[in-house]
């Protein structure tokens, strides 16, 4: 079946004995002994997670999936699965919200070398004989830096370690990174897989199910930081549209790039499908869209890039991305103080509204 078929069928898990054409929700925590499906305690299984996992593990090409409460938690299980000691290669530009697992919850536990991924050289000079994970972001969070997946799997492949890739931003409506080498993909299912700003989540998404695997899911299960019935349920609902709504965030992200690379009041413009985008060739070679994110830099500082935020109508100076609704914010302001993000910057998730109204709305603001 083709991505739009299978985001429809694949998640659509009927265990009602009426057959209704849409799965119910089963909010029972427990489960009596000897059922079909083996089911015993929510935490450990329920049929609206299994639904949840199928789909996504389907539409990433995988062999599983694991459904986690947010994408902190699911990108957290990883680490959790590396064995103590172990060095992880990781990006410059990232999901702060990430990069802080890795410095503040494991520090002491494993080794963190942050590079730019998009610079294989750099990369190659990281490795270390304990280098145990490679973690790609990519595009990358806010700079939206692309990362050469296939280049990467080869240095993991020799050095036998594991690539991971966070394809949050891409989604798997426009790359598949367990088709370009990684093992293991991340998802924050709170951005385009709920696409509604109202839902928290994330996934991880496994090529093979091996021994590492089972530890992740033994993180899953034993930690237990899953998602409930009922959000496992809306983000199956929300991925049937999964396909229509990133094909229109991308049409719309690409008119707003090329209107803000032609603005006076604007420094640089950071998206992939521009072709005077560094990463644009490999992007091309790699995604069959360049997703729903623009970043760019207003000429001045932090304070005119907090001047234009004040004055759109249509954008919600907001965290988070993904949903429907166009959001903007200045990423340094949330990130710290130890980013590495200019303080001019403005992250934009470009949602549906009508591109004139976008247009027109931050065209005032910059003027």
């Amino acid at each position: 079946m083709k991505f739009e078929t299978l985001a429809i069928h694949k998640g659509n898990l009927i265990t009602d004995k009426n057959k209704p054409v849409v799965q119910p929700i089963t909010l029972s925590t427990t489960f009596e002994h000897g059922n079909e499906a083996g089911a015993l305690y929510t935490r450990a299984s329920n049929p609206n997670r299994s639904a949840l996992e199928e789909v996504i593990a389907a539409l990433e090409k995988g062999k599983e999936a694991a459904a986690f409460s947010s994408g902190n938690a699911a990108g957290t299980a990883v680490y959790q699965a590396l064995e103590p000691g172990s060095h992880i290669i990781a990006p410059d530009d990232m999901y702060h919200g990430l990069h802080n697992s890795m410095t503040m919850l494991f520090k002491g536990i494993h080794e963190v070398t942050f590079v730019d991924m998009s610079n294989l050289e750099a990369v190659k000079a990281a490795i270390k004989p304990n280098t145990r994970l490679f973690w790609v972001e990519s595009p990358s969070n806010p700079l939206l830096k692309i990362t050469d997946i296939r280049a990467i799997s080869a240095l993991a492949k020799a050095q036998k370690a594991l690539l991971a890739c966070d394809n949050t931003f891409a989604t798997p409506v426009f790359q598949n990174p367990l088709l370009l080498g990684a093992d293991i993909v991340m998802h924050s299912s709170t951005k385009y897989f709920g696409g509604h700003s109202d839902i928290l989540g994330g996934a991880l998404v496994t090529k093979e199910t091996d021994d590492f695997w089972a530890k992740i899911r033994t993180v899953q299960r034993v930690g237990g930081a899953v998602p409930s019935p009922a959000d496992c349920y809306w983000l199956t609902r929300s991925i049937r549209t999964l396909a229509y709504r990133m094909k229109g965030h991308a049409e719309h992200a690409m008119i707003l790039a090329e209107f803000l690379s032609n603005h006076p009041k604007v420094e640089e413009v950071f998206y992939p499908g521009l072709k005077s985008h560094r990463g644009h060739e490999i992007a091309a070679g790699q995604m069959s869209g360049f997703g729903g994110i623009v970043s760019f830099t207003v000429k001045g500082g932090a304070a005119e890039a907090d001047d234009v935020v004040s004055k759109l109508h249509l954008f919600a100076n907001a965290t988070s991305l993904g949903g429907v609704e166009s959001l903007i914010e200045r990423r340094a302001a949330v990130e710290g103080p130890d980013t590495l993000t200019p303080p001019n910057l403005l992250r934009v998730s470009v949602g549906l509204e009508h591109t004139d109204d976008l247009l027109e709305d931050l065209d005032q603001a910059l003027s």
